[in-house]
């Protein structure tokens, strides 16, 4: 097997792990983006009703929030690479059913196996670069190209997954999985060192289930506020349900023998505040996606590739972002680069806001530039803080906790952008309130990573 971990004292790089850990979470990432395009060609052909298509991509989202942390307890277990290989052998293959679906049931159950396989890949990502690369300063860089990929998937999925569905049809959009699925198995079995197995960590179920619950609860009532709205006592109960899900999880955890994350860990500053942070990034982010493909849809009439066309500005720069985050990061630490992506992300959305009623398009790509690079600009940061405060024992744990929180920071910001729009005198209006209020979640995060991420000591 090739050697996959570069030399921490030589600082020799390896580029041999990165095509395989990335290409997993290359395929999680486009296919999310790409189906948003492609849910109302599929309604229409397989006569789905208007809850079959949203289960279509609630159900994943559902599969794939509750699931994460037990797919990173089940990495530190029994091996990272193992439950990776396990989740792209699971993505794949119900990526083929969902191609192969005659009905709306059937892609919904082979939608929630995808997600479950999503779950199993995304935390085992962070913690195969954390161990191919045990350097910091390289660690940094292998985040930024991790990151780069995320943005690369993010740009093209729209724009693939409308030329998929207005040529070839929207099978394709599952099927341009496989490939990618059998290269990423491939290059990871070849590439990727063995991950150690610890069976002293001992899976606490009772606290998977509560977790597993808590977060399905959650993302659930916060698709539905945007439809039901926030008072509806369905949406209610759910967050209650969560709440109390998540009470349960945090009793079990501290009278656990082997919890999913030790206290100790959670009470760091840096660990804590860097899952909050991406909270709070991906929620102005996404919700400003969100809002935005509205906005260029429903306002401005355009049509599924258009509006990819449209959002391009916003998603492309996370790919350059990344990468030159991860870079600097070696000369000046992860604190000001986290700091100044969420303050210009807070300036792009907050230029958005003050743009007016009923703005020109150019007037737009400015702001969503400023909140695309920004964010982006700001995740490899966020991700080595959390990333660097935990030991290796605990890697696929913090992975999953971080991207955990990221989803639910998602599924509020879309929720809550579509509750504005709903519930505002008029569209421009709730718009406005919608990237007002993701420019103030910007600004928290900046101030929250003044506080929380830590500097690295001066070299002699």
């Amino acid at each position: 097997m090739a050697c996959a971990e570069p030399d921490p004292e030589s600082g020799r790089w390896s580029w041999a792990p990165l095509p395989a850990v990335c290409a997993g979470y290359f395929m999680v990432i486009l296919d999310v983006t790409a189906i948003n395009v492609a849910v109302p060609v599929i309604g229409r052909q397989l006569k789905a009703s208007l809850t079959g298509i949203q289960w279509i991509t609630d159900g994943y989202t559902l599969v794939f929030a509750g699931f994460l942390l037990t797919g990173g307890a089940l990495g530190d277990r029994l091996g990272n690479r193992r439950v990776f290989c396990w989740g792209v052998a699971v993505f794949t293959l119900s990526s083929a059913a969902c191609a192969l679906a005659v009905s709306a049931p059937f892609l919904v159950a082979a939608r929630l196996a995808e997600g479950l396989g999503a779950a199993l890949i995304v935390p085992g990502s962070l913690a195969l670069l954390r161990q191919a690369y045990p350097a910091p300063a390289a660690r940094s860089r292998a985040f930024g190209l991790w990151g780069s990929m995320a943005g690369i998937a993010a740009a093209a999925g729209p724009l693939l997954g409308g030329l998929l569905v207005t040529t070839l049809g929207w099978r394709w959009v599952f099927l341009i999985n496989l490939p990618v699925g059998v290269a990423c198995l491939v290059l990871t079995l070849r590439h990727v060192a063995r991950s150690p197995r610890r069976a002293d960590r001992a899976l606490d179920w009772p606290a998977q289930c509560a977790v597993v619950a808590a977060a399905a609860l959650l993302t659930a009532a916060l698709n539905e506020a945007g439809r039901r709205g926030w008072s509806d006592p369905a949406v209610l109960g759910g967050v209650g349900l969560a709440v109390l899900a998540g009470a349960a999880f945090a009793v079990r955890e501290r009278l656990a023998r082997s919890p999913v994350l030790p206290p100790g860990l959670l009470r760091s500053r840096a660990m804590s505040g860097g899952a909050v942070i991406g909270l709070l990034f991906n929620f102005g982010f996404y919700g400003m996606l969100f809002t935005a493909s509205l906005e260029f849809q429903h306002q401005r009439g355009l049509g599924a590739l258009g509006t990819g066309l449209a959002l391009f500005p916003a998603v492309v720069m996370t790919m350059f972002a990344s990468v030159l985050s991860g870079r600097l990061t070696r000369r000046t630490g992860d604190r000001p680069l986290v700091v100044s992506g969420m303050l210009l992300a807070a300036l792009g959305l907050a230029g958005w806001a003050a743009a007016g009623a009923d703005p020109g398009y150019p007037l737009l790509v400015a702001p969503m530039t400023a909140a695309g690079f920004g964010t982006s600009f700001a995740l490899t940061g966020s991700t080595a803080t959390v990333m660097g405060a935990v030991p290796p024992a605990y890697s696929g744990a913090a992975s999953a906790l971080f991207n955990t929180a990221r989803q639910i920071g998602s599924a509020t910001g879309v929720a809550l952008g579509g509750s504005l729009l709903a519930t505002a005198t008029d569209y421009g209006t709730g718009l406005r309130a919608s990237m007002a209020v993701g420019a103030l979640a910007y600004l928290a995060a900046a101030v929250l990573a003044w506080r929380c991420v830590p500097v690295p000591p001066k070299r002699a």
